[in-house]
């Protein structure tokens, strides 16, 4: 019979650590969702998309790649396209590259509806997250959250692995 090792618990540091850390990913997407739906009438999701569109050469994605990096179903991210499409932001295009394949393209209007809400969006991160912390703290935070990313993120296991 085959027996599982004991997985170590959390010291008190790093369950501290994790909470704090589930405070984080719970509250500050609820506080930027509701800046963005207040003063842009989009939802974080939706300004997500967009964004990940206009950061792009040609404002365009496949659905399944804009899907994996939005961290969404493809169901999911479909339903929100309709409503982009709707607003006059978002169309939906054969690739040039492969006429079976979708591209999600940002429109003239999606790119001027990012950039006009993008100025109280930075304000509000500014705000929640940079007004608090020192320079020094943003770098380690980035090189801790690109190590937790590194591991979950869509280009990660997703699972217990050995570094």
């Amino acid at each position: 019979m085959e027996t599982t090792p004991a997985i170590p618990g959390l010291d008190r540091e790093e369950t501290e650590a994790w909470r704090a850390l589930i405070g984080v990913t719970v509250w500050l997407p609820a506080a930027l969702d509701l800046q963005l739906q207040r003063d842009s009438g989009i939802t974080h999701f939706e300004y997500g998309v967009m964004s990940a569109l206009v950061h792009q050469t040609n404002q365009a994605m496949r659905m399944k790649e804009l899907a994996r990096v939005t961290n969404s179903a493809l169901s999911r991210l479909s339903k929100v396209i309709d409503r982009l499409t709707a607003q006059g932001w978002i169309e939906r295009l054969p690739d040039p590259d492969d006429g079976r394949v979708t591209q999600a393209v940002l429109t003239r209007a999606g790119r001027r509806k990012v950039a006009t809400a993008t100025p109280g969006h930075i304000s509000t991160v500014r705000a929640l997250v940079f007004d608090r912390i020192t320079p020094e703290q943003a770098r380690d935070m980035r090189a801790t959250l690109d190590a937790i990313i590194e591991a979950a993120g869509p280009d990660g296991a997703c699972v217990h692995r050995k570094r």
